[in-house]
């Protein structure tokens, strides 16, 4: 098969610790999300790989699959603190799982940190694969997530100097 991953890259001016935090943090996936689908998150900040947590999406944001409003679950795959998190996205009605993997890497740099988000879907379940356009998220979407990680990590961290 063709290339089954996409990543974007962009240095972010902040710590690998500062980062994680966010991408930890369910609230914070919602808050970085340009998709648009992320509505909503509920679940206590992950620590280690099988931690879950739960994301209301609205699958209309993309206009491709009309779902509408749902819930998935989002399970824990890579936990290496402040340098690797990756995920698979569970829907209670869709079996077998689709297969396909999120995740950032972040690596230190001279300026900040180098963070890479990536979608892999090389282990998506053939019952899957005529049937959905992959990548689900495009990677324009993976990008622009960046630059708002980026606001979202150098607004917390001016905060929390100003406090």
């Amino acid at each position: 098969m063709a290339n089954e991953r996409v990543e974007v890259s962009r240095t972010i001016p902040a710590s690998r610790a500062e980062i994680f935090s966010i991408l930890r943090d369910p609230s914070g996936h919602v808050a970085i999300d340009a998709s648009g689908m992320l509505m909503g998150a509920s679940g206590d900040p992950v620590s280690e790989v099988g931690d879950t947590f739960q994301v209301q999406m609205d699958r209309e944001a993309l206009n491709d699959v009309p779902l509408g409003r749902y819930e998935v679950t989002v399970r824990i795959t890579t936990y290496d603190s402040d340098r690797e998190i990756a995920w698979v996205v569970e829907h209670p009605m869709v079996s077998p799982p689709m297969g396909y993997v999120y995740g950032f890497t972040l690596a230190p740099v001279e300026t900040g940190t180098l963070v890479t988000s990536y979608c892999d879907w090389s282990n998506v379940h053939e019952t899957w694969r005529p049937r959905i356009s992959f990548p689900v998220v495009p990677e324009s979407s993976l990008r622009a997530t960046l630059g708002i990680l980026e606001r979202t990590v150098l607004a917390r961290s001016s905060r929390s100097r100003d406090a």
